[in-house]
């Protein structure tokens, strides 16, 4: 890695797995021959997590950078960004051993690097960010964001830099948002209707010609219509801007939630980030430009 300011490390902490790039801030692009990716067993202990991190981050802070390297970390919450705190409980359903540790503090201290070299940001946010900074909302004043997956994160956008919406717990339905918004939705449809678990969304993808999973897809996205109708609302955005691993999903539930969000709020269009993963590395990165 190089020893220029200008060249940041962007990692993003997923329920499964960790990424980390190599980001170069002035270009505002991803080094794709050094992206790796290491699975990550969320559910194990606060050792076997760290390990798991820094395994893949400590190939990137060799001798000679050690000192200068700067990381950027993309990670859910609930979480203090600036403390390092997390405050990822049980009902997150991952990552609970981290609960009230300092996992900056944790994490730089096997990284043998400095806790101020090491910045956390919502995950959500660093998507949103990302697609600011070199993506699909590049331009835009207004934004928000939504990351669908395993949890559902929520970003906002008021022309200076992304921030956590935190809207994962809002009332929604019969629940919150996040048991509406995340895969834990589609395993409690698929066992409703066929009394068997679901191994993921990808599953209920492969089934997409049935009529009944067409159905769940639809609802999803009328759902979500409802949603970012209102978020959108209160946030006066002009773009909302979608990722997460449910994203690659998006023909089968965007039409609905397009339909549901035109009816209020017309001038408002719904994208899918068009750099991927790559968006929350890129803004996790980003937390350390200076332009």
């Amino acid at each position: 890695m190089r020893e220029h300011k200008s060249i940041v490390l962007g990692v993003d902490v997923g329920g499964s797995h960790i990424t980390v790039g190599v980001v170069d801030l002035t270009t505002r692009a991803i080094d794709r021959e050094r992206l790796v990716r290491h699975p990550v067993d969320s559910k194990g202990s606060m050792e076997e997590i760290l390990e798991a991190w820094a395994g893949a981050i400590a190939p990137f802070c060799g001798e000679g950078v050690r000192s200068t390297v700067q990381v950027g970390i993309a990670m859910p919450g609930p979480f203090d960004y600036d403390a390092g705190i997390s405050f990822i409980d049980s009902t997150q359903d991952k990552y609970e051993a981290l609960y009230g540790k300092n996992v900056k503090e944790l994490l730089a201290k096997k990284l043998g690097i400095s806790n101020a070299q090491v910045r956390f940001k919502n995950d959500a946010a660093c998507l949103l960010q990302g697609e600011l900074f070199a993506g699909i909302a590049k331009g835009y004043k207004r934004a928000i964001g939504m990351t669908l997956g395993t949890g559902a994160g929520t970003a906002y956008y008021h022309g200076t830099e992304a921030h956590d919406a935190a809207r994962w717990g809002e009332e929604f339905g019969d629940s919150i948002a996040e048991e509406y918004f995340s895969s834990r939705w589609f395993a409690k449809k698929y066992l409703e209707i066929t009394g068997k678990d679901l191994s993921g969304v990808k599953e209920l993808v492969d089934m997409k010609e049935e009529s009944w999973v067409k159905d769940i897809f639809e609802t999803f996205g009328c759902n979500l219509g409802r949603f970012l109708s209102k978020f959108a609302f209160e946030e006066h955005a002009e773009i909302i801007v979608l990722g997460g691993s449910i994203s690659h999903a998006s023909d089968l539930f965007l039409p609905e939630a397009k339909k549901v969000l035109a009816q209020s709020l017309p001038n408002v269009s719904i994208k899918k980030s068009i750099l991927g993963e790559e968006s929350a590395l890129i803004g996790a990165a980003s937390s350390w430009y200076e332009g």
